[in-house]
């Protein structure tokens, strides 16, 4: 007796990719002690195109609790802004 349960059974094994990746996912800001408030509110606005208020919003929410959620969507659009970050020195994480 196998132990392993399909969520979903399905001839084409494409499709069970297709439906993982329009999964909403989370773009999660981590805390690291070394970058401003000013360049991370910079950042979220040029690369996840928030709004003023809202980048010095998840900045403190980061800055008090560690991590914030700053962009939900699928892993196609997540990822470049994730790369993006990345490159600027921020520490990213996408779940």
């Amino acid at each position: 007796m196998s132990t392993h349960k399909n969520i979903r059974q399905s001839p084409d094994f494409e499709d069970d990719v297709c439906v993982l990746s329009d999964e909403i996912r989370h773009l999660i800001l981590h805390n690291d002690d070394v970058h401003t408030f000013d360049y991370v509110i910079t950042s979220l606005i040029d690369i996840c195109q928030h709004e003023l208020f809202q980048a010095e919003q998840c900045a403190y929410i980061v800055h008090h609790n560690g991590r914030c959620d700053i962009k939900n969507g699928t892993f196609d659009v997540l990822h470049p802004m994730k790369d993006k970050l990345t490159s600027k020195g921020l520490s990213v994480t996408i779940d």
